[in-house]
């Protein structure tokens, strides 16, 4: 997430209340996750075990619980409470704000697009145009379609990230700031859920078409021309490379890729990343191949057993 214009280390540092190492105008450009930082942003760490992941990223801001030495050309904000002041940019920066039309004013739609009764499109949304959008579709703020896409009832673009911290009181929220984006000429069947990403977006990529009732967590990229069957669920910061074809009610763990032109069967759990080119079956998913075969020689084990015993 970019910021509308650059701020000085201090500024952000007086917007959270915290301490700073590193000149203080030294710039702060945005915030992002640490899997999509680039010079300028911050970063957030709050456990020792990833400390140096943190402190040797792209992100020249380190928003860190502990006093530490400040790598050369980078700035830290030290606080006691990363995630909560994390957090606080977020809202000061992408704050909350209500609608009170079906069609945000700020809304903008693409020539020959329709948009049936009954949808809700948020502020600052971008459609493109010949798109089809059916009725009871919701697509939150700033997301952004391309042309000829079209998408299914009741299919509900940029609802929060599935993102929590474990406090002794309960779970605390990070909240989501990211976007949703479309690419051209992608299908959304009937009662799809895409979630924002959390600083960055969530994309679909060109031509993908997807089936109904199908989850795709926060800052998943899916590639181009892709196929995804009903009851999918994808978690957050996944990678689906081009041509995939994932079938009927396969899961996929966060943060893993999924190669180009691979083949998951249907029921099939991915807990790992899987190689372009191939295809997969089973929970945990493997070769094809090689799980028939391991099925094959379970369904003979009886006779096998049975021969065993005969001898």
């Amino acid at each position: 997430m970019k910021f509308p214009k650059s701020y000085t280390l201090k500024e952000i540092a007086v917007i959270i209340d915290a301490k700073y190492v590193g000149a203080e105008d030294f710039e702060v450009l945005g915030m992002n996750e640490i899997h999509v930082v680039e010079p300028g942003d911050i970063v957030f760490v709050d456990h020792p075990k990833y400390y140096d992941k943190a402190l040797n990223s792209a992100a020249t801001i380190v928003l860190i619980n502990k006093e530490v030495d400040c790598p050369k050309g980078k700035a830290l904000l030290i606080s006691d409470d990363p995630f909560r002041d994390f957090n606080k940019l977020t809202r000061h920066f992408k704050p909350f704000k209500s609608s009170n039309t079906s069609i945000s004013s700020t809304a903008k739609i693409g020539e020959h697009t329709i948009i049936q009764p009954n949808s809700f499109i948020g502020n600052n949304v971008v459609i493109g145009k010949d798109c089809l959008i059916h009725s009871n579709v919701t697509i939150y703020d700033d997301c952004i379609i391309g042309d000829n896409v079209t998408i299914h009832a009741g299919t509900i673009l940029g609802a929060d990230a599935f993102y929590y911290k474990n406090r002794p009181e309960g779970f605390d929220k990070l909240i989501s700031g990211g976007r949703v984006i479309i690419k051209d000429n992608v299908d959304i069947g009937a009662s799809c859920t895409i979630d924002r990403g959390v600083t960055g977006d969530t994309t679909i990529g060109e031509g993908s078409k997807l089936d109904n009732q199908i989850q795709i967590g926060h800052d998943t990229v899916i590639g181009k021309k892709c196929l995804i069957a009903s009851h999918t669920g994808i978690a957050g910061c996944v990678v689906v490379e081009d041509e995939v074809t994932l079938w009927g009610q396969v899961g996929v763990i966060s943060g893993i890729t999924i190669g180009k032109g691979a083949v998951v069967y249907a029921q099939s759990g991915i807990a790992n990343s899987l190689e372009s080119g191939k295809t997969y079956f089973g929970s945990p998913a493997v070769e094809a191949r090689a799980k028939m075969k391991e099925l094959a020689t379970i369904k003979n084990m009886p006779s096998i057993l049975k021969k065993l015993e005969n001898k």
